[in-house]
């Protein structure tokens, strides 16, 4: 007799089949309140006691009370932030994948899935235009994605600029550079190079200015830019700052978490073209790419420098690393700031594969031709008007005459009226409406119904 955890219950199962049966089939998925159907936090004391409880009646309140206060991330009326949209097949496999109790960390593990995920990894590379034997690992999002990525270019350029002390090492990334870049040079100890941009794009000429004005270009090794800025959209200018980065033999790296699943759009993907300069590129299946959370796909132009600086050594560790064959050494454990994980990748593989890519450039188009559709309404209207022209497929408008409060509490009656979940941003200074489009079924008509909660 085994352990009592560990037993088969073929009663529980079948109750979280059937609510994930439920799930699945719900069209459209409903919004549901998070924060503002929270229940309050002493109703969840004594859950955890020595004798433990029914499941079923936690199962229960898991349904009845806590999905209700969570706000449907892969609902289409989720607007706000960046959305995320699964698949059914992504959903259905990522199941596969938990109760497969499926490890993702090395070829000796799992070379199964490290041949899945590199299939799915590859394809990626090669619609970037970066050369064969590009390559990596999927890691939990872009923020770890960034922050092993420029660990990496780090550790280049410190050995390119024996000169300076470690800390020196800067580099170059624009003022709307997303937050996690921020932080991962924080992180690392460096400081940046905030280069002013050009009405918020990133170019070769703002480069070339700030390296021109700085009392020490030298300690310059790497370039950061970014494919789709997560408040605006906005594409940096990808072909001049690669070149350049090639140039003066820095590290380039390109930020495209939300904006580089564009390269399946055949309307966008010319903006992309200079990413074959990258050393290193992110783009998150979660977001646009129709898998679910938490996936980023890490990819490096040369994965071998990157497994010299980050592969992790130990003695327990030293069969991962013995083989002489080196296809039989790809380890995504030594890709990222990361060692166990699990095959977060295939789910994105499994969709990618069964649903075809020309269903996925429909999907991803079908976001960016909406975007360009509700410019076309704002326009029309005299109580609204665009901030910015559209960029991929962020809409930044305003409401003529509308303060912040005014906005927060649009926000705040759209979700409580379960018809959307938008949220404002701010933009230079000014808070602003924001419509971030993402899933494949939102309507033109639920862009009407929030443009016409606006009017009164």
């Amino acid at each position: 007799m085994g352990h009592p955890m560990f037993e088969y219950d073929a009663v529980l199962a079948n109750e979280v089949f059937d609510y994930c049966r439920d799930r699945l089939s719900m069209d459209p998925v409903p919004l549901d309140y998070g924060s503002l159907h929270a229940m309050p936090p002493g109703d969840m004391k004594g859950f955890i006691r020595p004798e433990g409880h029914d499941a079923d009646e936690i199962l229960e309140f898991f349904k009845n009370d806590l999905a209700p206060a969570v706000v449907s991330i892969d609902s289409p009326g989720f607007l706000a932030f960046i959305p995320n949209a699964p698949t059914k097949n992504s959903l259905l496999f990522d199941m596969v994948v938990a109760c497969s109790g499926l490890n993702g960390t090395s070829w000796l593990e799992s070379s199964g899935v490290v041949m899945a995920e590199n299939l799915a990894l590859e394809y990626l590379a090669e619609l970037a235009g970066m050369p064969e034997g590009s390559g990596g690992a999927f890691v939990s999002g872009g923020s770890l994605g960034n922050l092993s990525s420029l660990t990496v270019g780090r550790d280049v350029g410190r050995t390119k600029r024996p000169n300076l002390l470690p800390h020196e090492v800067r580099y170059a990334i624009s003022s709307d550079a997303h937050s996690s870049i921020g932080k991962a040079l924080h992180v690392l100890g460096i400081e940046p190079l905030i280069v002013t941009t050009d009405d918020h794009r990133f170019t070769r000429a703002s480069l070339e200015d700030a390296m021109a004005n700085d009392p020490n270009p030298d300690s310059v090794i790497g370039v950061v830019a970014t494919s789709g800025t997560t408040n605006a959209g906005i594409v940096d200018d990808l072909e001049g700052l690669g070149s350049y980065a090639r140039e003066h033999d820095l590290w380039y790296h390109v930020d495209g978490a939300y904006g580089g699943a564009a390269l399946f759009s055949p309307t966008e993907r010319h903006l992309f073209a200079g990413l074959r300069h990258a050393d290193s590129f992110i783009v998150d299946p979660h977001k646009w790419l129709f898998g679910p959370l938490d996936c980023c796909a890490l990819i490096y132009r040369n994965p071998t420098i990157a497994r010299k600086v980050l592969a992790q050594q130990a003695g327990y560790l030293d069969i991962l690393h013995s083989s002489d064959d080196d296809h039989y050494e790809w380890n995504p454990s030594d890709f990222a700031i990361h060692l166990s994980r699990r095959a977060r990748g295939l789910p994105f593989w499994f969709s990618l594969v069964t649903n075809g890519t020309a269903a996925y450039e429909s999907a991803v188009q079908s976001a960016v031709d909406l975007a360009h559709r509700t410019e076309k309404k704002i326009d029309e209207l005299d109580y609204v008007e665009m901030v910015r022209p559209i960029s991929l497929t962020i809409v930044l408008f305003r409401r003529k005459g509308w303060t912040s409060e005014h906005y927060t509490e649009w926000s705040h009656q759209l979700l409580r009226d379960q018809i959307a979940f938008v949220t404002p941003t701010k933009w230079e200074g000014e808070t602003v409406g924001r419509l971030a489009f993402l899933h494949p079924n939102t309507t033109d008509e639920l862009v009407d119904q929030i443009l016409e909660s606006m009017a009164d």
